[in-house]
């Protein structure tokens, strides 16, 4: 079993296959001794046998997480929080498992370990997406970044390949918005191309080979580029919409941002090329957004927001939704410009500026 690892900002983050296996090792060095497995209702089989590898450390299994962290959920695990008096939470899961964790962070302050099972990346930020009312709202604060994660190539071979996909340009899609970011940093810049190149790299030979365990930790090792960037920087106009489209139309999560990744920089590209090269570089084009583009199409990913169940009468809410409120973006963002944008990746066309 080959280990290695990175400590960031106090954050532990572990890649090496069968460390789940450990899970006890790492608990132990928390000085934590009561762990509250949190899942989705589809990853419950999972959360259970996490339970038993912790044998005594654990104290129950919470299996109610769902996509953009709905605040009611929230407090129905806090309260089972509190009744088995937990003093860690481990998420067991994506982005929706490890957004609940971050939730119950924020409130209790409780130490959380992370076990990744897509590349959604929300495990290396101090971000927190939560919805209520219909509305997601975006906060960060340090105490919702995890303590641990372990990346265990073991928990995603098993990954259907159209999530696999869809999760992956997620991933990417933090990456590219890094590149673009106002607060961007050398730094972060560098993992972004680290991220978006591993990806490029690994995911043709992942569809070729699903269970291949050196190729899938590669894609684990551009979700933690990926996913770190997004910790460091600031996002824009593709995160504005997707947690438009989520929040308020109730969108899976990275299907969503498979759809509006290649839109949004096709948009902003005009604007900023030079900063954008670098993933023209990686996928051997002219155009960035053509080439994210076609490399989602040649992965089988979806491309058409209708396609999600959107219905093309709500483009207009969506517009207004997310133009109301100012952000900060390479490119003055207005009413008529991100209208025609969500035509386009309503219909599943091309992008185009």
């Amino acid at each position: 079993m080959v280990r290695t690892s990175d400590h960031l900002d106090n954050q532990s983050v572990i890649f090496g296959i069968g460390l789940r296996n450990s899970i006890r090792v790492h608990t132990q060095s928390m000085g934590v001794s009561r762990v509250l497995v949190l899942t989705t209702p589809g990853r419950s089989n999972l959360g259970l046998e996490m339970s038993e590898k912790l044998g005594a450390g654990a104290a129950g299994i919470f299996s109610r997480a769902a996509m953009h962290t709905p605040v009611d959920i929230t407090e129905e695990a806090l309260e089972n929080l509190r009744s088995v008096d937990a003093d860690c939470v481990l998420s067991v899961g994506g982005g929706s498992t490890i957004g609940l964790g971050k939730a119950l962070a924020l409130r209790t302050g409780i130490r959380q370990i992370v076990l990744p099972t897509t590349y959604a990346g929300s495990e290396c930020t101090p971000i927190l997406g939560q919805t209520e009312n219909g509305v997601k709202t975006t906060l960060t604060h340090p105490r919702v970044r995890p303590d641990i994660v372990i990346y265990d190539p073991e928990l995603v071979a098993t990954l259907p390949i159209p999530v696999t996909v869809t999760s992956a340009l997620n991933a990417i899609a933090h990456a590219v918005e890094g590149l673009y970011a106002i607060d961007r940093t050398q730094s972060a810049s560098e993992l972004a191309i680290q991220g978006v190149s591993a990806f490029r790299s690994a995911l043709p030979r992942v569809i070729e080979a699903p269970d291949d365990l050196a190729t899938r930790e590669d894609t684990q090792r551009g979700a933690w580029a990926c996913g770190t960037v997004l910790g460091e920087v600031g996002m824009a106009l593709h995160h504005k919409l997707c947690h438009t489209l989520g929040g308020s139309f109730d969108l899976p999560h990275a299907e969503t941002h498979a759809i509006i990744l290649p839109h949004a920089v096709a948009f902003n590209s005009v604007a900023v090329p030079q900063l954008l090269a670098p993933v023209s570089d990686i996928f051997g084009v002219d155009d960035p957004a053509i080439g994210l583009w076609e490399f989602a199409r040649s992965l089988g990913a979806p491309l058409a927001l209708r396609d999600l169940g959107l219905r093309e009468t709500d483009l207009d809410r969506a517009t207004r939704l997310a133009t109301r409120l100012p952000y900060p973006n390479p490119r003055a963002v207005n009413p008529d410009g991100i209208r025609g944008l969500l035509q386009r990746a309503w219909r599943g066309d091309a992008p185009q500026p």
